[in-house]
């Protein structure tokens, strides 16, 4: 009698173990929770973006868990940290789909990041919502010069921001020649260059010099001198805030007054720690998003982002925001976890609520939806206008 009581509870244990390890197993699309995979920049020079971004992926993952979830379930993010890499970029990626098992990954500030990012999720064959990296080569293949299947982005790109900042710069700015100082090491910097470049000598402007630098360099003193010596009326600086501040202050002491111009790269509070308040004005840059454009969803989402995080998002979080709303939107219409169908939901996006207004997912996946002017004035960001596609 005793040995057939224990033959029936180790039969038992078995079973309930095997069940434990199918449940532990479960990759979002059958019982148990859809996992979604979360890669961001949360260490390295780039973790003020990727914080900020990751801050507002986990307010809006957080909104639809409480709504009740998607498809009947909830979501279970998985969080990985590409340290602001390429390599690492691609071992995070590799992770959260191959060992995670996760169903769609939404993520990544950096443009060289998500271009690593994308190469694994394109092998993989899981959907990629991309948050912020504006460079073309995200989403559209470089070798075969066709779009990414399953890469997605929730930005614009390059080639809009740099026009944008290039017609801002010739037009309200009244500069008729410019400097730009390139960061050589990053895709992001060098794309707006190029861009910012054509645009604005197709309108007439010339570009007085052309200067490179490399991340983290510390003295910028000699190339600035010799920008300033071919007295351009602007200097277009399309660099990342940990560098572009210190190249501020350093232009001022040397006595360079003229506008300075960037992207998206230079919001960060720590811009201003940088390069200190009073040589900051006379700057300006082009964004995503600014809490004084004001719409519904962009109104509740900077309230429940105050109450979560005790503070106003800056455009960082908006836009991993809106990546991860982007991501679940697409999971609901698709009315399934397969990652074609996911993909199919993507691709057909259109009247999507961003923060920033309507936005629609074109034929290259990537956002169509405003770009913000902002101002630097005292050390604070002031709102001057949105330009529409």
């Amino acid at each position: 009698m005793m040995k057939r009581f224990a033959k029936t509870g180790y039969l038992l244990a078995l079973l309930i173990g095997i069940a434990g390890l199918v449940a532990g197993c479960s990759d979002g699309a059958g019982k148990g929770d859809i996992k979604i995979g979360m890669v961001y920049e949360l260490t390295g020079s780039t973790a003020s973006y990727g914080t900020s971004a990751a801050n507002g992926a986990k307010l809006a993952f957080k909104e639809v868990n409480a709504a009740g979830g998607v498809l009947g379930k909830q979501l279970q993010i998985i969080t990985a940290d590409n340290k602001g890499e390429p390599s690492e970029s691609a071992n995070a990626m590799t992770k959260v789909i191959t060992q995670d098992r996760v169903v769609a990954v939404t993520g990544f500030t950096v443009s060289s990041c998500g271009i690593a990012g994308s190469v694994v999720a394109e092998d993989n064959k899981i959907p990629f919502v991309a948050a912020a990296t504006v460079n073309p080569k995200v989403t559209m293949d470089e070798r075969t010069g066709k779009v990414k299947n399953y890469t997605f982005r929730a930005c614009f790109i390059d080639s809009f921001q740099g026009t944008v900042a290039a017609n801002f710069a010739f037009t309200s700015l009244k500069a008729k020649n410019a400097a730009i100082l390139i960061d050589n090491s990053s895709d992001y910097s060098k794309g707006l260059s190029a861009v910012f470049k054509e645009v604005f000598t197709a309108k007439g402007g010339q570009i007085a010099a052309e200067q490179a630098y490399l991340q983290k360099d510390q003295d910028f003193k000699s190339t600035l001198t010799a920008i300033k010596a071919q007295n351009p009326e602007l200097i277009y600086i399309p660099g990342y805030y940990e560098d572009v501040g210190k190249i501020i202050k350093q232009a001022r002491e040397l006595g360079i007054t003229v506008p300075i111009l960037g992207g998206d790269a230079w919001d960060s509070p720590k811009l201003a720690e940088l390069g200190g308040a009073q040589a900051l004005n006379n700057t300006f840059f082009t964004n995503f998003y600014s809490v004084e454009d004001k719409n519904p969803v962009s109104n509740a989402f900077i309230e429940a982002y105050k109450k979560e995080y005790g503070q106003l998002p800056d455009s960082m979080a908006a836009m991993g925001y809106d990546a991860a709303n982007l991501l679940v939107d697409a999971i609901k219409r698709a009315n399934s976890t397969d990652s074609a169908k996911i993909r199919e939901a993507l691709a057909a996006t259109k009247n999507f609520k961003s923060v920033s207004g309507d936005m629609a997912l074109n034929e290259n996946h990537d956002a169509v939806r405003g770009v913000v002017i902002m101002e630097m004035k005292d050390g604070k960001q002031v709102y001057r206008e949105t330009i529409k596609q």
